[in-house]
């Protein structure tokens, strides 16, 4: 009913940048919540950002002052500009959002596939 595809990931230096998107397809009629997770080997998946249909952000605390959650309601297209990156950044990356789609009464979840960020010198 949603497919999400990420895209953005790779190996980059401590300090450096990374921009990731994610866009959303599919039989939808509301997207409320768009956001980004993160699970690094061994530890359990965490949210790093979300965002709603009308700007409202939340990040993680390890995380703000550095990441950057954005959207484009236009497009059901979701970014998360990630600056000062460090080693402890790296994960899989997933992209989710909270929506109405296809024949569902009830707003459910829809996960993309991942990408892997790398923060290694």
């Amino acid at each position: 009913q949603v497919q999400l595809v990420e895209s953005g990931g790779g190996l980059v230096q401590p300090g450096g940048s990374l921009r990731l998107s994610c866009a959303a397809s599919g039989s939808i009629f509301t997207i409320y919540v768009m956001g980004w997770y993160r699970q690094a080997p061994g530890k359990q998946r965490e949210l790093v950002a979300g965002i709603t249909s009308g700007g409202s952000t939340n990040y993680a605390d390890s995380v703000k002052g550095r990441f950057t959650i954005s959207r484009d309601n236009a497009k059901n297209t979701v970014y998360l500009q990630m600056n000062s990156l460090k080693p402890e950044d790296t994960a899989v990356y997933y992209c989710n959002c909270n929506a109405n789609a296809g024949s569902s009464w009830y707003p459910q979840d829809y996960w993309g596939k991942g990408t892997l960020v790398t923060v290694s010198s």
